[in-house]
């Protein structure tokens, strides 16, 4: 992985940018290199580089106090929500402050009649639900990170979850937000209403992964609790059937709450880790749906149905809450259990649910050739995958070689209809490969955008666009996009 040389100037004012921050700042500046290896990586832990320093704020205000001191100084600032990005989309360069909004915590407005929240962005995503649930409402959207992400990086990320096929990722359940510009300016967009008047910034800013601004505060939508929920076990002899058998459902007009597809070497991982009592077969699929008895009861037996016609070996509803639950937690571990199996690298391509037999047998093609094992768990009802490509990090070019075999799948993936992405971000692990989806027009485009935002091309460096593209960007020139000129390894 590529990263940008440091900038020379800015690393020999490091006493000054750290001096104006904790004079701005009191008690919330980091500068130890000891304590600042925290935040020399993210989830995606194969690439590591400590920052500058780390600041902390606990206010919107104090967030555009750092934002300005670093605007003043030429100092690069890197957005961290909950630090759970796999795509290291908070990997800080050498030359660059983190800001943390971990502090920011608050809830700050509740309206159950107009069904939204206001929270400041630091607040985990789990905890949303855990705000209003005794009022029986819930936030839709829920990573397998969900005890642990932040809102914040979710809606850097527009991450989504296992229940995204009826609800939607962040992007549907996100109506407004405030932002601090990169010159440290605070800006409300959208707000608690269902359609904001005027351009639809919210759109630009979702998903943009920290290179327009940094958001402290959100208004989210919230739901009623659905009156009941029961999920499906439905397992295969092989991970094609499965992938049909998922087409099938979202063919015949259903539209479960979640769809949930994982493969041999991820059940075996997540059983022995569990004890989720998941049946060993070569796929595994996970139905989810709800409302009332009568209605869980015909969709079921819709499903039931669809599921036989592929010969399933094994076919099991949840009998109570209490198995439901156990189905669950062995999905919500998966990510963690597949850790006993080695490093892994997990890659977020999404395709159309149409090709999943196709891509699932190409992927497994694909890594055979190049003597990897790669182990699947995603979100089968929408294609967003999740392969795990397993690897020795202590072994010489292994991790290369993952890497290689990464690119080919995600290359796979657009090539089927789909798209680089799902929920985890560009970051750094596929920046390079945005020429692989989109044309040089395409990216012009996006970066004639952060251009707006961020003219000198501080916020989240080394993120997205291809490293010498932006990195020309941030120098003041604008050539055409080019790719494969990066300055240096990290």
């Amino acid at each position: 992985m590529q990263m940008p040389v440091p900038d020379a100037a800015v690393l020999a004012k490091t006493a000054q940018v750290v001096a104006r921050l904790e004079a701005a700042l009191p008690g919330a500046v980091i500068s130890d290199p000891v304590e600042l290896r925290a935040y020399e990586c993210d989830a995606l832990t194969a690439y590591r580089c400590p920052p500058l320093a780390a600041v902390l704020p606990r206010t919107t205000a104090e967030v555009a106090a750092a934002m300005r001191i670093c605007s003043e100084e030429g100092v690069p600032v890197v957005p961290r929500g909950a630090g759970t990005s796999l795509a290291g989309g908070s990997l800080p360069t050498a030359d660059s402050v983190i800001l943390g909004l971990a502090r920011m915590t608050r809830v700050l407005e509740v309206d159950y009649a107009d069904r939204v929240i206001r929270l400041e962005t630091g607040r985990t995503n789990l905890s949303v639900t855990g705000a209003v649930e005794e009022a029986g409402f819930f936030y839709a959207p829920d990573p397998s990170s969900q005890l642990a992400c932040a809102i914040a990086g979710n809606i850097a990320m527009n991450s989504g979850g296992a229940h995204c096929l009826k609800y939607g990722v962040t992007t549907n359940n996100l109506l407004g937000l405030t932002m601090v510009t990169m010159e440290g300016e605070v800006v409300e967009i959208g707000g608690p209403w269902m359609d904001a008047p005027g351009l639809d910034l919210l759109g630009v800013i979702c998903g943009s992964e920290g290179q327009l601004g940094v958001v402290t505060e959100a208004w989210l939508r919230i739901l009623p609790k659905p009156e009941g929920a029961r999920p499906v076990l439905i397992g295969f002899d092989s991970s094609e059937t499965a992938g049909a058998c998922v087409s099938a459902i979202i063919r015949a007009g259903l539209l479960p709450v979640a769809i949930e597809f994982m493969d041999r070497p991820c059940i075996e991982a997540t059983e022995a880790f569990s004890g989720a009592g998941y049946p060993m077969c070569e796929a595994l699929l996970i139905v989810e749906v709800e409302g009332s008895p009568a209605e869980i009861d015909a969709q079921l037996a819709r499903i039931g149905a669809i599921a036989r016609s592929f010969d399933p070996v094994e076919l099991r509803e949840a009998a109570d809450a209490d198995e439901a639950a156990r189905i669950w937690m062995g999905r919500k571990s998966a990510f963690g259990a597949m850790g006993q199996m080695g490093d892994y690298i997990c890659l977020d391509g999404t395709i159309p649910v149409s090709e999943l037999p196709m891509v699932l047998r190409r992927i497994g093609e694909l890594a055979a050739a190049r003597g990897l094992k790669v182990a699947n768990v995603f979100h089968a009802g929408d294609g967003n995958m999740h392969p795990l490509i397993i690897f020795d990090a202590n072994a010489p070019g292994q991790l290369e070689e993952a890497e290689a075999l990464g690119a080919e799948i995600l290359t796979l993936c657009v090539e089927a209809g789909g798209c680089l992405t799902g929920e985890h971000g560009v970051g750094v692990e596929k920046r390079d490969l945005m020429a692989v989806q989109y044309g040089e027009a395409d990216l012009e485009a996006q970066m004639a955008v952060k251009d707006v935002f961020d003219p000198h091309w501080l916020l989240n460096p080394a993120k997205v666009f291809p490293l010498g593209a932006s990195e020309r960007r941030r120098q003041g020139g604008q050539p055409p996009v080019a790719v494969g000129d990066s300055p240096r390894d990290i």
